[in-house]
This record gives structure tokens, C-alpha cells and sequence, in this order.
């Protein structure tokens, strides 16, 4: 087998393993059920859940900045260490500090998912960066759908309760951290250890990575269209991670009976479907993002901020779901174009710096979403119908935003185009 299959297969293996998270689609009836802990619907959404993302803002910065200097492998074992944490503590603890602290453990979990993303980048030429991403991405797709079906025919057949959702999920981190360790180590990056500066001492290193993170940035930023579909980026990826995360407790409301049967596995599973045919027509076809750009990503934030106010009333769980599929179906198909538009205008080792970067600003605004919206003593603390409302309201503004910017960039080629004409 050539070597940067053998790479490229032994990350994807971790990807899925680390993906092997039949718990997650059931997480929030396993929390305030009563059988295993003692903490309130309320105290769940408005104390423990925006821990976790205050924590991973917090840990972003950080691993950000270390994942190059480390050479990424640390961190990969790191977050499948914090993975088997996370899990222990859901099984065998119980009070509202434990799942407070285990919430900022979960922040170490999300933001070291940057170097799982990056390390295959180092390990390979670049020609095979299209089939190696492939790889990769599929793995992930996989065990998430995999999981979201295990976990809805384990609940619906009554072979397993919620908290049993748990050993699988516990033991899939223990695998993916045991596999991490024989992982190959990185001996270059982009930053702390290119090829060329190996010999360096420390103080050279850090001067220059800075220097060149530096540059890439400006280069990066000053470019109006990588700007303006970066904040898309980071706008629309804020909305979805807020959906995503306090989306069953709406269901949890809407539905309003324990022992009425939920499909929120079944859910997870189709809108990870969804998600990979949405990135398969984004790669497929082809149009003049220039000229639509503003318009479709208006017409796709003002879509998503309609579904969201109507699954904020609805009273049939049917349709919340529905919805909250259509809702992640556009972010994915979109969000796939953002990515490619932004790396077509960028220089090609920057891609990893202007992702974290996009990805800091999304968390930098749903941490003010969250302070406000759901953070008890913070904010206005909305029950999940409210907050569904400011969320739909949300994406409506981001839709209006958008028209402000294709107005502006329709009156400046209007100027161009005059002058070219006078000339």
C-alpha cells in the first residue's frame, strides 16, 4: 500500500471512531432524566450548555495557536483523551458542577478537531489533497450517520435506555484514542517547522512563523471577496452550531410527553445524508459566484430564517424536524461553496489560517448570542420556543445584511462600468 494511502486510511479510521457517538442525538433526555442525575430542563440549557461554549472560544485561541508548533499529533491524542473524559463523567457522575466541568472539557474536544483537519495536509504532496480530504470527510459522514441509525433502532427497540448510549460512545473514544497513538508523527508544518528551517533555533522560529501568519493574514483579509464570504462563513456557522446544540430541548417542548417516541437518531442520520449529497452538488455545480454570490446567499439565510420561525410554533415534532433537516441541508450546500470560493482567493498554505480565524469569529458571535439569548444571570434566559424565534430572526438579519452588500457591490461596478464607458 503506498504511503499516503496508509496515512490517509489510518486518519480516517480515527475520524470515524471519534464519530461513533450514538449518545449525542439523545444527549438532552439523558441529562434531565431524573433516574440519573438530578438537574432541571432549565438548568441544563441556561448553566451547563453555554459552558461548553465559552469553553470552546476559550480553547480555540490556544489550540489554534499551538496545533503547528506541537506538529499536530499531541493534540490529535489529546482530543480523543478528552473524548474518553467527557463520556466517563456522563456515566459516573451527577451534579450540575460535574457537567459544568465537563462542559469545559467538551471545549477541548471541539477545538482540537483543527488538527485532525490540518494533520493529513502535512503528511501527503499536495496533489493528493483533493483524495485524501475525500477520505477524510467520508469517514467522518460515515460514523455520524452510522451512529445517528445505531442510536435510533437501539432507543425505538428498547434494547438500550439513554444512559447505555453511552458505553458505546465511551469505548468508541478509547479506540480512537489507542489509535491515535500510532499515528505517524509530523516532522514539518507550515508555521514552527517548515522543510527549509529545521535548524533553526526557537526564538528564529517563533519570529518567523509570526511573520509569515502575519503576512498571510493581510493577504488574506484585504481581499474584499475572501472578506465578504468569510463573514458569511462565520455568521452562518454561529446560526447552525446555536440550532444544533439547543435543538432537542425545542423538541423536547414540542413533543411535551416522555413516553411518546422521538426520532431524533433517525434525524441526525438524514441530515448528515442530507449534508453529503448538499456538498456533492455544491463540488458539482458550476456558476458565477461573483455575479449570484450576495443573492443566493441572501435568498439561503432569509429560507433558513423563515423554517426556523415557523419551527419555533409548530406544535407537530414532524415538522421541527423537517425543518431543522432543510435548515442544515442549505448551511451544508452553502457552506461548502464558501470554503472553496475563500480558498481560491487565498495563497495556498494560509487555508488553515483563515479557517481558524473564520471559526473564532463564529464562535466570538455565538458566544454573544448565547450570553444573551440563553445564559441565566447573563441574558433574557429564553425558553427553547423564544430562542428559536431570535434565532429565525437571526438569519433573517444576516439575509438583510447581505442585501446591503450586493447593493454596494452593484453600485460600485455601476461606477466602473460608467467610467470604463466614458474612457
Amino acid at each position: 500500500m503506498k504511503s499516503w494511502l496508509k496515512i490517509s486510511l489510518g486518519l480516517s479510521v480515527f475520524g470515524f471512531l471519534k464519530e461513533i457517538r450514538p449518545s449525542e442525538p439523545f444527549i438532552y433526555e439523558f441529562l434531565i432524566d431524573k433516574r440519573w442525575r438530578n438537574v432541571t430542563e432549565d438548568e441544563v440549557t441556561s448553566k451547563v450548555y453555554p459552558v461548553g461554549t465559552y469553553s470552546y472560544l476559550a480553547h480555540l485561541v490556544l489550540i489554534f495557536l499551538i496545533t503547528d508548533l506541537c506538529r499536530y499529533k499531541p493534540l490529535i491524542v489529546l482530543l480523543g483523551a478528552s473524548g474518553v473524559a467527557i463520556w466517563s463523567m456522563l456515566l459516573w457522575t451527577n451534579t450540575l458542577l460535574d457537567l459544568q466541568i465537563l462542559e469545559v472539557i467538551y471545549g477541548t474536544f471541539c477545538a482540537t478537531e483543527v488538527a485532525y483537519y490540518s494533520y493529513i495536509y502535512t503528511k501527503v504532496s499536495t496533489e493528493r489533497y483533493q483524495q485524501v480530504t475525500s477520505h477524510t470527510r467520508a469517514a467522518i459522514l460515515a460514523g455520524r450517520a452510522i451512529s445517528g441509525i445505531l442510536a435510533q433502532l437501539l432507543i425505538s427497540f428498547k434494547l438500550m435506555n439513554y444512559r447505555d448510549l453511552n458505553y458505546i460512545t465511551f469505548s468508541a473514544m478509547i479506540a480512537a484514542t489507542v489509535w491515535s497513538l500510532f499515528l505517524p508523527s509530523v516532522q514539518k508544518s507550515i508555521y514552527f517547522h517548515p522543510e527549509d528551517d529545521m535548524v533553526k533555533p526557537l526564538n528564529a522560529k517563533l519570529s518567523g512563523a509570526f511573520h509569515l501568519m502575519v503576512s498571510h493574514f493581510k493577504y488574506s483579509f484585504t481581499n474584499m471577496y475572501v472578506l465578504k464570504w468569510s463573514l458569511w462563513y462565520a455568521l452562518s456557522t454561529c446560526g447552525f452550531i446555536q440550532v444544533q446544540t439547543y435543538m432537542q430541548p425545542l423538541w423536547t417542548v414540542i413533543v411535551n410527553d416522555p413516553n411518546k417516541s422521538i426520532y431524533n437518531g433517525a434525524v441526525e442520520a438524514v441530515l448528515t445524508v442530507v449534508g453529503f449529497v448538499g456538498a456533492l452538488i455544491a463540488g458539482i455545480f458550476k456558476t458565477d459566484w461573483k455575479v449570484k454570490g450576495e443573492l443566493t446567499l441572501t435568498l439561503c439565510s432569509l429560507f433558513q430564517g423563515f423554517i426556523m420561525l415557523y419551527s419555533s410554533r409548530t406544535h407537530e415534532v414532524m415538522w421541527s424536524y423537517v425543518c431543522y433537516v432543510i435548515f442544515g441541508g442549505f448551511y451544508h450546500l452553502m457552506i461548502t461553496v464558501a470554503c472553496s470560493e475563500v480558498a481560491q482567493h487565498i495563497k495556498d498554505d494560509s487555508y488553515g489560517l483563515v479557517l481558524g480565524v473564520n471559526t473564532f469569529v463564529a464562535l466570538v458571535f455565538q458566544t454573544i448570542l448565547t450570553a444573551v439569548v440563553v445564559t441565566e444571570g447573563v441574558g433574557f434566559a429564553l425558553k427553547p420556543r423564544d430562542q428559536y424565534f431570535v434565532y429565525g430572526c437571526y438569519h433573517i438579519f444576516i439575509a438583510v445584511l447581505f442585501i446591503l452588500i450586493g447593493f454596494i457591490v452593484w453600485l460600485n461596478r455601476s461606477k466602473e462600468y460608467r467610467k470604463t464607458s466614458i474612457i
